[in-house]
């Protein structure tokens, strides 16, 4: 990937990872998520579990996304990963973790958050948009 300037700041040019591809990794991540907060309502309720699942969700997107793959276990599996728009590298975890709480917003309002990158010239989600970020193929 390179980057080119773009109205005076730097975009990085190159494919984007499609809607299905993407829906793929999320739907993996979905189940990964479930699960381990499935177990935690088990353990301590229904409560305090979906607490801890809400805990879990963050910290799983947060730590995956912002580590240095920029990869959760669904975007491995289907061979992509999120970068900055800006450099082309790891978002980071302050930006990971605006990243997960806008998605909530974007699945909040009819999901248009997640359909918004059908009509986005740099394929992004609301929640792209907010970290600054895409998501890519891994070559």
């Amino acid at each position: 990937m390179e980057t080119s300037t773009y109205g005076g700041a730097g975009v990085l040019s190159g494919a984007r990872a499609g809607f299905w591809r993407r829906f793929a990794g999320a739907f993996i991540d979905g189940i990964v998520v479930a699960i381990a907060s499935g177990i935690l309502k088990a353990i301590v309720g229904t409560g305090v579990g979906t607490g801890l699942g809400i805990l879990v969700s963050a910290v799983y997107f947060t730590a995956f996304i912002g580590a240095e793959r920029g990869q959760t276990l669904g975007q491995m599996a289907l061979g992509i990963r999120v970068v900055g728009l800006d450099t082309g590298g790891s978002i980071g975890y302050l930006r990971a973790l605006i990243r997960w709480v806008v998605s909530l917003i974007s699945a909040a309002v009819i999901l248009l958050g997640y359909l918004w990158m059908l009509w986005d010239g740099e394929k992004q989600c609301w929640h792209d948009k907010a970290a600054n970020d895409v998501v890519v193929p891994v070559k």
